[in-house]
C-alpha cells in the first residue's frame, strides 16, 4: 500500500509539472509584436513591436530572438525586460520615454553587436548600465539628456568601435577619456552637447587611442585644441555649430599631430573665415571636403585657399544656396569629385570647371540646370555624372564627344524630347544609362550602332510610341533593361540581340505580339500591362516566346484590371516556363485561374495572387506545385480559405490572406499546412461567434505558426459584437449548448460508481445466485428438450467436515442396503471442471438432492450455493 501511494504521488507531481511547463509556454503569436518572415528559417527571430504603444517589453518575445526592434514605444524604465535573450545582436530601443537603465539590465546580451537607445531621456549613466556588452560594435545614446557618465560605464564595451553621444548635455570633458581610451573605439559623435572647450591636453593619457573619426560640435563651444599625439589614426572630422552660430578658436600646435586627416566636415559659422583658412593649412593629408552654408566664405576666396591645397581630391558643395557670381570653382584643378547637388545652380559658366582636367565624379543634380554644362566637353577623365532632376530638354551632338571614359550617366526626370545618335556615339566605356522619368520620343539608332558595353538601361515612364526591330541591336552585355511606359508598342524582334539581359522590365499594350527567343539567359521578368492588354496576345504562336527561356525564375504582372475572352487562353505561358519559382500576378485575373494553370511549373516557390476575384479558387490549382513556400492571395475577394485543406501545400510556410471577406476559419484549414510559420488574415470581416471558436483556440495555442498581429483582428458580425477583437471572443460560451448533456452524464456516472459499489458489497451472492439460476433453467431446458434420464438417484450436498459421517453412516444404508446410486463430491466430479459446473451437472442429472445439514454446512459458501441451486 505504501509504495502504491508514492508511486500515485509520483505521477501526480509530474504532471503538475508538466502542466506548469505548458502554461509557462508561449504562444507563437505574439500580442503587440510581429516575428518578421525570414526566407532562410535559419537566419533566425526577428521581432517588431515598433509604435505598439508598450509600456513594458512582452513576456511572449521569444527568448531566441536575434534582432528585436521597439521604437516609438513608452518603455520608461530598463530591468530584466531582456532576460535570457543570449542569442540577441540587435536591440533598437529608440524614441521611447527611458529615463533609468538598472545595473545588469543588459548582462545576459553576450551576443548583442548593436544598441540603440537614441531620444530617450537618459541623463545619467552609471557604472554597469552596460554590463555584459562586450561585443557591442555600435551604441547609439545620441538625443538623450545625458550630463554624467560614471568613468567606468564603457569599460566593459571592449568591441564598441561607434559610439553616439549627439544632442546630450555633457560639460565636462573628462567624461571623455574613458571612451578614447577604449580598446576599438573608430568613431565618436559629440556633436550639439555642451562643452565649452575640447582641448587634448585635458586627457591624462600614456597611450594614444585608436579613434579614426571625430564628430563635435556645440553652441558653447569655444576652444578646439589638439597639442598632444593622442589622435594618431584621426581620419575624418567634423566641426558643425548647433542651433546658434559661435565662432571656434582652432589651436593645433604641429601640423603633425593631424597628418592623417584626410577629411573635414565644417559648417559656416562655426569658424571664422580667418579661422577656417588656418584650419585648411593645418591639414597637409587633406582629400575630401565638404562645407555647408559657405556662401560668405566663397565669395571671400575660399576656394583659392582650398585649390592652394595639392592633396584635396573631393570637394561636397551640396545644400548651399549657390549663384552663378559667387561660384568660382576653376582655382580647385586638382579635384578628381566634385558634388553640387541642390545648390540652386540655374547654370554651371563656362570655365567653371574647365580646369579640372583630373575630374572623374561630377553631380549636378537637383538643381534649375537647362542644359549640359559646356565644360563638361573638356573632362576627358570623366567616369560618373549625374544631372538627374534638373530642367534638361536638349542634348547635342558635343555634349559628350570628348567624355570618352564616362561609365555611369544619370539623366532621369528631366524634360529630354529627343535622343539623336550622335549624343552617345562617343561614349564606349559606358555601363550605366538613366534616362527616365523624361519626355523622350525618339532616340533614333543610339542603340544599334554604340554603346556596346552598357549594362544597365532604363529609359521607363517616356513617350516612347514603338520599339522596332533590332532597336537595342548593339547592347550586347546589357544585363538591366527598362522599358515600362503607357502607350508602348514592341513589334516583333525587338529584343533578339541581348544575349546577357538578365532583367526585363517592360510594358504591353494591347495588340502587342513580343519576341523574346534572344534572351536566353533572362532571370526576372518584370510586365507591365496597359488597359486592354490580353496575356493571350504572347501566344499566337504555341508560346515559343518563353520556351528558350530556361533562366527565367521569376515573373511579375502588374497592370490596371483587364478582362480576356479567355483566361485559360491567356495563361499558357507558363507552360513554357518550367524552371519559374516565383510569380506574380497583381490587378490581372476577372477570375480565378483554371486547375490546370501551373500543372509545368512543379518547381513553384512563390506565388501572388493579389488584386483579383479569386473567390471561386478551386484546391485542383495547387496540386501540381507541391514545393510552393509563400503564397499571397490579399485582396483577392476571399470569402473562405477552405480550399486549402485539399490543395496538399505540406511545406508553404507563408501565407497571406489579407483584405479579403473571410468571416471565420475552419481549424482543419490550418492543420492542413503542417509547415506553415507566418499567416496574415489582417482586415478581414470576422464572425465573433462559435464558427471560429476553435480558431481562437488554435491561434492563442500553437506553438509553431504566428497569426500576424491576430490581437488586433476585430469582428464585423454579429452586429452586437461590431467592432470586439476576435481573440476576445469567450469560446466557453460555445460550450453551453452541451453543459446539460455533461451534468446528466457526469451524475450518472457517479451514480453508477456507487450502485456498482453497494451491489458488491451487499448484494453479490444474490446476483451470484440468480445468475446460477439462470443457468439452471437453461441448463433444465436444454436437458428437458433432449430427455436424458437422471444419472444418479441423489446428489449429497455436505461439508468436507461431515465427509466421515456421510461414509461411515449414510453411504452403506443409502448404497449398500437400498440399492442407490449416489453423486459424490470426492467421487463423481469431474477433474479440471470448473466447480460450479460440476454441481449443476451433479444436481440436475441426480432425482433428488440430499442435504447433510451441519454448522459446518451453514458456514459453508459453496454449500449456500448448492442448497439455492437444488431448490
Amino acid at each position: 500500500m505504501a509504495a502504491a501511494g508514492t508511486l500515485c504521488s509520483l505521477f501526480i507531481l509530474r504532471l503538475f509539472c508538466l502542466l506548469l511547463y505548458i502554461n509557462a509556454s508561449l504562444a507563437y503569436s505574439l500580442k503587440n509584436c510581429v516575428i518578421r518572415y525570414e526566407e532562410n528559417p535559419s537566419a533566425g527571430v526577428s521581432v517588431d513591436c515598433t509604435n505598439g504603444g508598450l509600456a513594458t517589453v512582452p513576456d511572449d518575445v521569444p527568448k531566441d530572438t536575434v534582432s528585436l526592434e521597439f521604437a516609438g514605444n513608452r518603455l520608461k524604465k530598463v530591468k530584466d525586460d531582456f532576460h535570457g535573450m543570449s542569442r540577441l545582436t540587435y536591440l533598437g530601443l529608440r524614441k521611447n520615454s527611458i529615463t533609468c537603465v538598472n545595473d545588469g539590465s543588459f548582462s545576459d546580451l553576450v551576443s548583442l553587436k548593436t544598441l540603440i537607445l537614441t531620444v530617450n531621456e537618459l541623463s545619467n549613466l552609471t557604472r554597469n548600465m552596460f554590463q555584459g556588452l562586450s561585443n557591442i560594435t555600435m551604441l547609439d545614446l545620441s538625443h538623450n539628456s545625458i550630463a554624467f557618465i560614471h568613468a567606468s560605464a564603457f569599460q566593459s564595451l571592449t568591441s564598441l568601435q561607434n559610439l553616439d553621444l549627439a544632442h546630450n548635455m555633457i560639460q565636462n570633458i573628462a567624461y571623455i577619456q574613458p571612451i578614447i581610451q577604449l580598446p576599438q573605439i573608430q568613431m565618436l559623435n559629440l556633436r550639439c552637447n555642451s562643452f565649452s572647450f575640447f582641448e587634448t591636453k585635458m586627457f591624462t593619457m600614456n597611450d594614444s587611442s585608436s579613434l579614426e573619426q571625430l564628430i563635435i560640435a556645440s553652441d558653447y563651444l569655444k576652444k578646439f585644441s589638439i597639442t598632444t599625439p593622442i589622435f594618431p589614426y584621426l581620419q575624418i572630422l567634423e566641426l558643425s555649430g548647433c542651433f546658434f552660430q559661435n565662432k571656434v578658436i582652432w589651436d593645433i600646435s604641429d601640423k603633425l599631430l593631424l597628418a592623417n586627416i584626410t577629411q573635414l566636415y565644417v559648417k559656416e559659422g562655426v569658424l571664422s573665415f580667418i579661422g577656417m583658412q588656418k584650419v585648411l593649412k593645418s591639414l597637409i593629408s587633406l582629400r575630401h571636403l565638404r562645407i555647408i552654408t559657405v556662401v560668405a566664405w566663397i565669395r571671400k576666396g575660399l576656394l583659392k585657399t582650398a585649390g592652394k591645397m595639392q592633396s584635396l581630391r573631393r570637394l561636397d558643395l551640396c545644400q548651399n544656396n549657390l549663384n552663378n557670381q559667387t561660384l568660382k570653382l576653376a582655382q580647385c584643378s586638382q579635384l578628381t569629385e566634385l558634388y553640387l547637388q541642390e545648390t540652386a545652380l540655374n547654370e554651371l559658366p563656362k570655365g567653371s570647371i574647365q580646369t579640372m582636367q583630373m575630374l572623374q565624379v561630377l553631380n549636378v543634380s537637383d538643381n534649375k540646370l537647362t542644359r549640359v554644362p559646356y565644360d563638361i566637353r573638356s573632362l576627358a577623365f570623366l567616369r560618373i555624372l549625374h544631372l538627374d532632376n534638373n530642367f534638361i530638354s536638349e542634348l547635342s551632338c558635343g555634349d559628350f564627344e570628348n567624355t570618352t571614359q564616362l561609365t555611369e550617366l544619370n539623366l532621369n526626370t528631366n524634360q529630354i524630347a529627343n535622343l539623336d545618335r550622335c549624343v552617345l556615339e562617343h561614349l564606349t566605356e559606358l555601363k550605366r544609362l538613366d534616362l527616365s522619368y523624361n519626355q523622350l520620343r525618339r532616340f533614333g539608332d543610339t542603340f544599334k550602332v554604340a554603346l556596346h558595353t552598357l549594362e544597365f538601361l532604363d529609359m521607363s515612364e517616356n513617350n516612347i510610341d514603338a520599339l522596332y526591330a533590332n532597336t537595342f541591336e548593339s547592347l550586347q552585355l546589357l544585363k538591366h533593361l527598362k522599358m515600362a511606359s503607357d502607350n508602348l508598342v514592341l513589334e516583333n524582334d525587338t529584343f533578339p540581340e541581348l544575349r546577357s539581359l538578365e532583367y526585363l522590365n517592360v510594358s504591353y499594350p494591347s495588340g502587342s505580339k513580343p519576341e523574346l527567343q534572344g534572351v536566353q539567359h533572362l532571370e526576372s521578368l518584370t510586365v507591365y500591362f496597359n488597359k486592354g492588354f490580353s496575356l493571350k496576345t504572347l501566344h499566337s504562336n504555341k508560346y515559343d516566346t518563353f520556351s528558350s527561356l530556361k533562366c527565367l525564375k521569376t515573373v511579375i504582372v502588374i497592370g490596371p484590371q483587364f478582362y480576356s475572352d479567355s483566361i485559360k487562353t491567356s495563361l499558357k505561358m507558363l507552360e513554357s516556363m518550367g524552371h519559374l519559382e516565383n510569380f506574380k500576378a497583381i490587378d490581372v485575373y476577372e477570375q480565378a485561374p483554371d486547375g490546370d494553370t501551373f500543372q509545368f511549373n512543379p518547381k513553384l516557390k512563390s506565388l501572388t495572387l493579389a488584386g483579383s476575384d479569386m473567390s471561386d479558387l478551386k484546391p485542383e490549382m495547387f496540386k501540381p506545385i507541391p514545393n510552393l513556400q509563400r503564397l499571397d492571395l490579399s485582396d483577392s475577394m476571399l470569402k473562405s480559405a477552405n480550399f486549402l485543406v485539399q490543395a496538399n501545400l505540406s511545406g508553404l510556410r507563408y501565407l497571406k490572406l489579407a483584405n479579403n471577406e473571410i468571416v471565420a476559419i475552419n481549424e482543419i484549414v490550418v492543420n492542413s499546412l503542417p509547415s506553415l510559420t507566418y499567416l496574415d488574415l489582417s482586415n478581414n470581416p470576422f464572425t465573433c461567434d462559435c464558427s471560429n471558436a476553435d480558431f481562437i483556440r488554435w491561434a492563442k495555442n500553437n506553438k509553431q505558426t504566428q497569426v500576424v498581429n491576430a490581437h488586433q483582428y476585430v469582428c464585423l458580425f454579429p452586429v452586437d459584437k461590431q467592432g470586439t477583437l476576435l481573440l476576445d471572443f469567450n469560446i466557453h460560451t460555445c460550450w453551453d449548448d452541451f453543459q446539460f448533456l455533461y451534468f446528466i452524464f457526469s451524475t450518472c456516472l457517479v451514480v453508477l460508481t456507487l450502485l456498482t459499489s453497494f451491489i458488491y458489497k451487499f448484494l453479490r451472492w444474490h446476483l451470484i445466485y440468480t445468475f446460477q439460476l439462470f443457468l439452471a433453467f437453461i441448463y433444465n431446458s436444454r436437458k428437458r428438450n433432449k430427455g436424458v434420464p437422471h444419472q444418479f438417484d441423489a446428489f449429497v450436498s455436505y461439508n468436507v467436515q461431515d465427509e466421515e459421517w456421510v461414509y461411515k453412516e449414510m453411504l452403506p444404508v443409502l448404497e449398500g442396503e437400498q440399492g442407490w446410486r449416489l453423486c459424490l463430491h470426492h467421487r463423481d466430479f469431474q477433474p479440471g471442471k470448473a466447480i460450479i459446473e460440476n454441481i449443476t451437472d451433479a444436481i440436475y442429472g441426480s432425482r433428488k438432492t440430499i442435504c447433510v445439514i451441519s454448522r459446518h454446512y451453514l458456514q459453508s459458501e459453496w454449500c449456500s450455493t448448492e442448497i439455492q441451486m437444488a431448490r
